[in-house]
């Protein structure tokens, strides 16, 4: 792998591979990127309430407005394919969205 890839943040392999390939695939109307979909789990200790951190997923596709289909989850070259994907599976559960797509540079699930 070269060292331009290995240094990229997810963001940049969002802006630079991903987006890309989405709207080349016919989805440049039917997606939405870093779409917070929960505000985190409510953690109480005494009478202290806080939230836990919100969960954000890399994209959402859409089949029609106001309906998700699949969840797409970026990483970056620090992280192994494997976390991606158990995020993506993760938050696929809590949305009931029947597809996962998951991306990484070099080591890549399509």
């Amino acid at each position: 792998m070269n060292e331009e890839k290995r240094n990229l943040s997810e963001r940049d392999i969002c802006t630079r591979y991903i987006t890309p390939a989405i709207v080349k695939a016919g989805w440049d109307k039917k997606f939405r990127e870093e779409v917070s979909f929960t505000d985190g789990k409510i953690i109480v200790r005494g009478s202290l309430l806080t939230r836990g951190k919100k969960r954000r997923a890399d994209y959402i596709l859409y089949y029609k407005d106001n309906l998700p289909i699949a969840v797409v989850e970026a990483k970056d070259n620090n992280h192994t394919v494997g976390d991606g994907m158990q995020q993506a599976l993760d938050y696929s559960r809590i949305l009931e969205l029947p597809f996962v797509l998951m991306k990484r540079i070099n080591n890549k699930i399509n």
